[in-house]
């Protein structure tokens, strides 16, 4: 049996050409347009993002100096006295080397001392200058000095 003519193989790859010539792909405006959108939006969305993650700096750097504290006291306790400022932190997760106390016997932290949010060390001062009978813990903040306000304000354990 033979086929119309309009149905022959032929026809049909006449009528597949056809289709395929009249697709056509995205324009250089067309892409630079949804470059354009793409930008806006982003310039709507990251200042709110960013504020979001300096909030949660300011936050764990809070929670940090407060689980600290707990973990200093507790020394205090087992020990009679806070660590020296030459012992620092670092007399919370291994036994010090700088008179180090006669007892002893294991971390009073469930992992190492971590850097402040902004990547700089705690500032540990015991006996303290602010809080003579106890110690001075506090972070600088964002720019890394002392004062400031907002996201460069200081955090400390006395506040």
């Amino acid at each position: 049996m033979r086929l119309p003519e309009r149905w022959t193989d032929e026809s049909f790859c006449d009528m597949k050409r056809n289709v395929n010539s009249t697709r056509r792909a995205f324009t250089l405006i067309e892409v630079l347009v949804v470059i354009v959108v793409i930008a806006v939006l982003a310039s709507f969305v990251a200042p709110s993002l960013f504020r979001n993650v300096n909030d949660a700096r300011v936050a764990t750097a809070k929670a940090q100096i407060e689980s600290f504290g707990t973990a200093l006291d507790s020394y205090r306790l087992d020990h009679g006295r806070y660590p020296t400022t030459a012992q620092g932190l670092l007399a919370l997760w291994q036994k010090p080397t700088i008179d180090p106390p006669a007892s002893w016997s294991e971390p009073y932290l469930r992992k190492p001392v971590p850097e402040d949010p902004w990547g700089r060390p705690y500032v540990y001062v015991a006996p303290g200058t602010v809080n003579p009978t106890r110690y001075d813990l506090l972070t600088y903040g964002a720019d890394g000095l002392p004062g400031g306000t907002g996201e460069n304000a200081d955090i400390t354990s006395w506040k």
